[in-house]
């Protein structure tokens, strides 16, 4: 005698906690991607009036970091959206808030503390990311 009940069902995440996930994941995405954008296909002297740091390094350093925003923004939303390795999408959140905690650092060295409300913006979305899409709400892969 095997009676199910609703002790014995998984828990869904709640509908309020999915559509706050894909909002953060693309708002996300949009920043990472036009950064990293930015990045790589802006001249450095132009660049550099709208980040002065981007100036002070070597255009290689600022094309790397471009690589990686884009990546980043790429991982936070395509694996989740097509279902395909969506595992990818925690390790790019991951991969994004470790990013921030260096950019926090490096700004903070560099006394341009202005510039970290937006650093710490990103690193609690990518957080949130990281705790709602490897527990809370992952998304199944394609089966």
């Amino acid at each position: 005698m095997s009676a199910t009940t609703t002790n014995d069902l998984p828990l869904q995440p709640s509908l309020a906690l999915r559509i706050g996930l894909w909002i953060a994941q693309a708002l996300l995405f949009a920043l990472f991607a036009f950064a990293g954008v930015t990045k790589l296909f802006t001249p450095i002297p132009e660049l550099a009036q709208m980040m002065p740091w981007t100036g002070d390094h070597s255009a290689t350093f600022v094309r790397i970091i471009g690589l990686i925003d884009l990546a980043g923004g790429l991982g936070i939303l395509l694996p989740s959206l097509t279902r395909i390795m969506p595992r990818l999408t925690v390790l790019a959140a991951l991969g994004c808030a470790t990013l921030q905690v260096f950019a926090l650092v490096f700004h903070l060295s560099r006394g341009e503390g202005a510039v970290t409300p937006l650093n710490i913006v990103l690193l609690a979305l990518s957080l949130f990311v990281l705790w709602g899409r490897n527990g809370k709400a992952p998304i199944a892969p394609r089966g």
